[in-house]
């Protein structure tokens, strides 16, 4: 079977700004004999997200995140169907998804790797599954309840920066005793520092007086309780009671694109790319 994938053609280099010629786009054959415990699956939608831009680098900057290779094909977050499986788990048909999903249309994925979705659970809408009703919603979602403190009808203020590197300008706006939950710093992410980013003495100084407590938090170490979350957030979704904002690219030959409009700030909601129907 003939597939197109991408493939990390360049490093943009630790302090520069991505561009679209750093992927390339291929054409490979794909072997359709199985191993034991492989899926075959057809692309339907691919996430890009910012910290895919550490994974560009040799050195991530982060335990949990390698690298991508060059020449080799990229992963993310991905959606799709399976066409034949030699998994137990997984039949043609099924909808799957996965945080390790290769940038090809199609490709044979080790079944360890996926994860069977209920389409009702998005009301169909299956690119749900990579931006509200998926990692980044599971981020919004428990990020907040563990860490942001937040009680009912209480008199706070909550602040949630676009501008993720913006410590002190967050720290400005809460009152004495609040605290700043950093997760993710697009703003940082072209630089060459560790992640995350040292505060200047300015800003480490004003947390201090103002009783401040600025902690990181990560998603992945609440998965234990991913599932009761999803499902939670399926019914808020479908209900209308939180709203979806997706910006979608058409076109797997546009994930270079897509990718780096999404650093500039050039989608509205999750960046998502269509790869087939």
């Amino acid at each position: 079977m003939l597939v197109k994938k991408v493939v990390l053609n360049s490093r943009p280099g630790a302090n520069n700004r991505p561009v679209p010629a750093n992927f390339l786009l291929e054409e490979t054959n794909l072997a359709l004999d199985l191993q034991e415990e492989e899926v075959l699956v057809r692309t339907l939608y691919l996430s890009v997200d910012p910290y895919m831009r550490c994974r560009m680098n040799e050195d991530t900057g982060a335990e949990y995140l390698t690298p991508w290779q060059l020449c080799r094909c990229a992963d993310g977050g991905g959606v799709g169907v399976v066409e034949s499986s030699r998994h137990g788990t997984f039949c043609q048909g099924d909808v799957v998804t996965s945080f390790n999903w290769p940038w090809q249309s199609h490709a044979a994925v080790a079944g360890s790797l996926l994860h069977k979705v209920d389409p009702s659970l998005v009301d169909g809408h299956l690119s749900y599954f990579l931006g509200a009703v998926g990692m980044t919603g599971l981020t919004a979602l428990l990020g907040m309840r563990e860490k942001g403190h937040v009680t009912k009808g209480a008199n706070q203020t909550l602040v949630v920066s676009g501008a993720a590197g913006a410590c002190g300008s967050i720290a400005g706006q809460m009152k004495e005793g609040g605290h700043v939950i950093l997760c993710g710093q697009i703003s940082q992410y072209n630089k060459d520092v560790p992640y995350p980013p040292p505060l200047s003495r300015e800003t480490q100084e004003n947390l201090a007086r103002g009783k401040i407590l600025r902690e990181r938090f990560m998603v992945l170490d609440y998965m234990n309780k991913a599932e009761a979350a999803m499902a939670e957030l399926g019914r808020l979704v479908t209900s209308g009671q939180v709203k979806v904002l997706e910006t979608v690219e058409n076109g797997i030959e546009n994930m270079g694109v897509a990718f780096c409009s999404m650093m500039e700030g050039g989608n509205l909601g999750k960046q998502i790319i269509k790869i087939s129907d």
